[in-house]
């Protein structure tokens, strides 16, 4: 009998990471107005959940159920920790290299955001600027962190809890269970 490849944590991680590369370079290129890109911003977070899910599905299907929620969830929190640590990488490469007029538009935006609210006076937001654009890219890392490993782990609990399993594997199974 043939055996099956699985497909590790690491190579889903790679494939979401990817396809969220892309989508993004996609928005930034095609879409320069960051207040248009917000509107579809929602794309990227539905792939993450869903391919989640999906790599927490397909490893309960690889292991024929022989699995238990930890298990599960361990899969998909593991996919979602490549994936976000691509998304850093990735958000520090556009940062810094791909488009380094992205703090300038985003600055901009703010700015536009805060007078709109009237709350600050010129000075007040002119300083909250500044203090801003000095720590913008640890911003962007750490709102790439946050809402990756958030998603992630909603996406792995929904996903160990919805997966079929198998409750009772014969002792020849059990092994398989990591």
């Amino acid at each position: 009998m043939e055996e099956k490849k699985m497909m590790t944590p690491l190579t889903k991680g790679l494939i979401l990471g990817m396809i969220t590369v892309v989508l993004s370079l996609l928005l930034q290129t095609f879409i320069p107005d960051l207040k248009e890109q917000q509107k579809y911003s929602w794309a990227s977070l539905i792939i993450i959940f869903g391919g989640i899910i999906w790599a927490c599905w397909s490893y309960a299907k690889d292991m024929n159920g022989n699995v238990t929620f930890g298990n599960v969830f361990a899969h998909g929190f593991k996919t979602t920790a490549v994936l976000t640590s691509i998304s850093v990488v990735f958000t520090v490469i556009t940062v810094t290299l791909i488009f380094p007029d992205l703090k300038d538009r985003a600055m901009e935006n703010a700015r536009e955001q805060m007078i709109e609210q009237g709350q600050l006076n010129d000075t007040q937001i002119d300083q909250a600027i500044e203090m801003t654009k000095k720590f913008f890219t640890v911003f962007a890392i750490g709102g790439v962190i946050i809402s990756n490993l958030l998603i992630g782990v909603i996406a792995s609990l929904i996903g160990g809890g919805v997966v079929k399993k198998n409750p009772n594997p014969t002792p020849f199974e059990s092994d398989n269970l990591q």
